[in-house]
């Protein structure tokens, strides 16, 4: 341990290169896949579109036919539907009815859609001006035959459900979820159900982080709550060590008298303990217990709940998605709001403020919550967004552009 303060850049860089996908797949059916990480390629077994076809209602006809000067009179000699097409051919001077989603009936190469049509008994009248091949989507555009579809490592979307599905593939080859063992830690720490008594605390932690990693996509381990004793921590951790790919703990990783996790887990394994220069969430552990097939990652979060909520975040999210093997891991969508708040920051850290995000007037606007402390959990619940003040960010006025990060799809 060094008093040296890490920057939260390297220690998000030292956790992700440790983390490696877990082994182990399976095939779902169609309906279970969302949420789960694609473990192998969808090859397409067929092209996307199918055939050429209309993108639009209009008339089918042939571009070669149509005056570029003036309007041309075609001939209406059939209509095409989706699902049922026009089986002749377009000659010379005709057209074709045609729906969206329709096939392309031969002959014709151009839609013309029928807002720009004008109809006089049983022939079209087309104005100048049309496109060769408009409106027109060609067999294959989408994809074709013999393509990747959807690459390993993607986290499976409604969307990527549905394109499996136009493929007709009733099942997907995904990872086997991580599996996460949940410690709170702290003789202070009670239990929902527990007698109200002096000194103690209901455990909130343990259930924050049951949602967001169930969110994520994990099973989940509730590893229950650990005293504040040799004893008791140890058989908590040796217990899981193994039988789930990580532990995330809360509490006992600050430096004081009751704290035995930093012994324990020398004993266990491999640990790195830091002081990041952040704020809120300055202490943390990480490293891996057991050895070789029988280890386990450790993530050794702070007990203070917003302080567990934001090492969370930044810390254990991306590495777990790569635990589950997403590839690449993208980061947390970000972007500029002027700060409605003014805000005290000494350089040298980053910290983490909790904000209210609105759009007014076409610009985006953000104001903190109120007071910061990290054991507030209320600020959290009142949030919708994360402030990040940088390094080298220093005290912001109001009106100043800072950084946000949106909670949609995080919390």
């Amino acid at each position: 341990m060094t008093d040296r303060f890490t920057p939260v850049a390297d220690a998000r860089a030292h956790i992700l290169a440790a983390c490696s996908p877990v082994r182990g797949t399976q095939r779902v059916p169609l309906r279970d896949a969302l949420g789960r990480v694609l473990a192998a390629d969808v090859i397409s077994p067929v092209s996307v579109p199918p055939h050429d076809n209309s993108a639009m209602d209009g008339y089918a006809v042939r571009h070669a036919d149509l005056s570029a000067d003036g309007d041309t009179r075609l001939f209406i000699v059939g209509q095409a539907f989706a699902g049922h097409g026009w089986a002749g051919e377009v000659a010379a001077g005709q057209a074709v009815r045609i729906m969206t989603g329709a096939v392309m009936p031969a002959g014709a190469d151009t839609i013309v859609i029928q807002e720009t049509a004008r109809l006089d008994g049983d022939t079209v009248i087309v104005p100048p001006g049309q496109k060769a091949g408009q409106h027109r989507r060609r067999a294959g555009e989408d994809l074709r035959a013999g393509e990747p579809a959807l690459r390993t490592g993607r986290l499976l979307r409604p969307a990527d459900i549905g394109l499996a599905a136009s493929l007709g593939i009733p099942e997907l080859t995904v990872r086997r979820r991580v599996r996460v063992g949940v410690l709170s830690t702290g003789d202070e720490v009670m239990s929902i159900g527990d007698a109200p008594r002096e000194g103690g605390i209901y455990d909130s932690n343990r259930y924050t982080l049951t949602g967001m990693l169930t969110r994520l996509g994990c099973e989940v381990v509730d590893l229950g709550v650990a005293r504040d004793t040799r004893e008791a921590l140890s058989a908590a951790l040796e217990s899981a060590v193994g039988e789930v790919d990580a532990i995330i703990t809360s509490g006992g990783v600050s430096v004081g008298e009751a704290d035995f996790v930093r012994e324990i887990l020398a004993s266990l394994g491999e640990v790195t303990f830091w002081k990041i220069a952040m704020k809120p969430g300055r202490p943390m552990a990480f490293g891996k217990l057991g050895r070789g097939e029988r280890s386990t990652l450790l993530f050794g979060l702070p007990g203070n709940p917003v302080a567990t909520m934001v090492t969370f975040h930044f810390f254990a999210r991306d590495a777990l998605l790569k635990l589950m093997g997403v590839s690449p891991v993208a980061a947390p969508i970000h972007f500029a709001a002027l700060s409605d708040t003014a805000m005290k920051k000494q350089p040298g850290r980053t910290e983490y403020q909790r904000g209210i995000l609105e759009l007014r007037d076409g610009q985006w606007h953000v104001a903190v919550t109120g007071a910061q402390g990290s054991g507030i959990l209320r600020s959290m619940c009142d949030a919708n967004c994360i402030i990040v003040l940088g390094d080298d960010c220093g005290n912001v006025a109001v009106g100043d552009a800072v950084n946000v990060i949106p909670f949609e799809g995080l919390i």
